[in-house]
């Protein structure tokens, strides 16, 4: 008897225990003052899941914005040089302050906008590969390298071995690379290249306990900088797939070459993320060397996390979006927008405005992209022109609008993208980079099919199901 009164008496005690840290989860959601839709996926997942619920939060749902990963000052120091040389082009500080999205990033995002650069532009891995290598055995001082993935495959092994020939040749190379993005590689190839002198970081290592409630903010960004005069930005990856494609076609991507000003953009973000795995504040003027005008390109390099005070590139997505006059077109590999990028996108529409969004045919992950499905029918609905691309997969993020401004970089049209991982595009305000981001847009528009609402509608109750389920975790995916 008395057995049975013990484990009674240890049974309440574990459900008051159990229950208890479920509402007190709860309650912590509801405290963060989310994104309501966000915070009801999250009291649903704890309410009808609650071991599952729990063991998910701890790793994915923490709310780290209030925090900060470098001092003002820290960020003050790293850039001293890039506010002096954007302060002495007087006129194109003229020209920021009438153009409201320059503005609103210059204020927001600190993101300095600098005239006189070169851009090229690539569309598939093979041409960026080639130029990214050829600048790399080109250097002399510096090689500065961040990617979400650096894949230890024939492509990553080829550029391993040209890092490791430079690194010889007494240039300073960092890497960084993000720890969630490789997990499946192995670190014995990252430990090559530190047994040659490459300072080589994952970006946030998930270790428990300390970092685990930190694998849900991945460093999303796609940076290479030579020298401090030449940068690379874009969507593409260092992986064999991005040259070789997918079973089902081509790997379509977009990834740029800036030559000028503009790569201090590249390199104070990069030496701010150095700066938080490896707490080194690196500002020697080596790094910003003094640069001459190279092209006729205005460019703005644009950065977000989740650890900042605001949502920079998705409340500036926003804001362009309500800003277009004429047209707007956005390629992206998925589309799970929040609710005001999603309203936004649909009061331009409704307002006249020419709004053509391109998403990949097959997508590489199911979940993502049936989500991303669920969205189509109330976009078409408000007249939003949507393109399935069918020559592979698409994977390129790109935006551009109204001959005003277009940007490339590594921001998906998602939750992930707007509020948790560590993002980086540039935007371009010249006529003439914008034309040619334009024309990309439109060749990939050939190659796709343009969806109306009377075909959506006939595709299968089961997909509309499916669709439907996986939008409840969209905030969450």
């Amino acid at each position: 008897m008395d057995t049975i009164v013990i484990n009674e008496l240890f049974s309440a005690i574990f459900n008051v225990l159990y229950f208890g840290i479920i509402l007190a989860t709860i309650f912590i959601v509801i405290l963060d003052n989310r994104n309501p839709v966000k915070t009801m996926a999250w009291i649903l997942v704890l309410f009808f899941l609650p071991i599952i619920g729990l063991v998910f939060y701890f790793f994915f749902g923490q709310n780290t914005r209030k925090e900060r990963l470098i001092s003002r000052k820290g960020y003050s120091r790293l850039n001293k040089r890039p506010i002096a040389e954007y302060e002495a082009q007087e006129h194109l500080r003229e020209q920021a302050s009438t153009s409201r999205l320059m503005s609103f990033f210059t204020r927001v995002n600190s993101a300095w906008v600098f005239e006189g650069n070169t851009v090229d532009i690539y569309t598939d891995g093979y041409s960026m590969l080639q130029a990214l290598m050829h600048d790399i055995s080109l250097a002399k001082h510096h090689i500065h390298l961040q990617f979400y993935i650096f894949e230890d495959d024939a492509v990553g092994r080829l550029l391993r071995d040209l890092l490791i020939d430079k690194a010889r040749q007494g240039v300073k190379i960092r890497l960084l690379y993000d720890d969630v993005g490789c997990w499946r590689v192995d670190p014995m190839f990252y430990d090559q290249m530190m047994c040659e002198g490459i300072e080589v970081q994952s970006f946030l290592k998930v270790r428990f306990p300390r970092f685990t409630s930190k694998v849900n903010y991945r460093n999303h960004r796609k940076i290479a900088i030579i020298d401090g005069r030449v940068g690379f930005i874009g969507g593409m990856n260092i992986a064999e797939r991005y040259i070789k494609g997918v079973s089902w076609g081509i790997w379509r991507d977009t990834h740029v070459r800036i030559e000028g000003k503009a790569v201090y953009g590249l390199q104070s973000s990069f030496l701010t993320d150095w700066y938080v795995v490896e707490r080194t504040l690196l500002t020697s003027a080596e790094y910003y060397p003094k640069l001459s005008a190279y092209g006729s390109t205005i460019a703005q390099v644009v950065t977000s996390d989740p650890v900042g005070e605001w949502h920079d590139l998705m409340q500036g997505l926003m804001k362009a979006v309500c800003s277009a006059k004429h047209y707007f077109y956005v390629e992206t590999p998925y589309f799970l927008p929040t609710e005001e990028v999603m309203t936004a996108f649909q009061i331009a529409a409704l307002g006249g405005v020419d709004v053509r969004i391109m998403l990949p045919k097959r997508a590489d992950t199911f979940l993502t992209h049936m989500g991303s499905l669920s969205y189509l029918d109330e976009l078409m609905k408000a007249g939003v022109k949507i393109y399935l691309y069918r020559k592979g997969f698409l994977h390129s993020k790109l935006w551009v609008s109204d001959d005003e401004f277009a940007s490339v970089g590594s921001t998906n049209m998602d939750f992930r993208s707007f509020e948790h991982n560590f993002e980086a595009n540039v935007f371009f305000y010249d006529r003439e980079t914008i034309r040619r981001l334009k024309n990309i847009f439109l060749t990939d528009q050939k190659f796709s099919l343009l969806l109306s609402r009377k075909i959506w509608a006939q595709r299968s109750w089961k997909n509309k199901v499916m669709e439907s389920v996986v939008r409840l975790l969209a905030p969450l995916l």
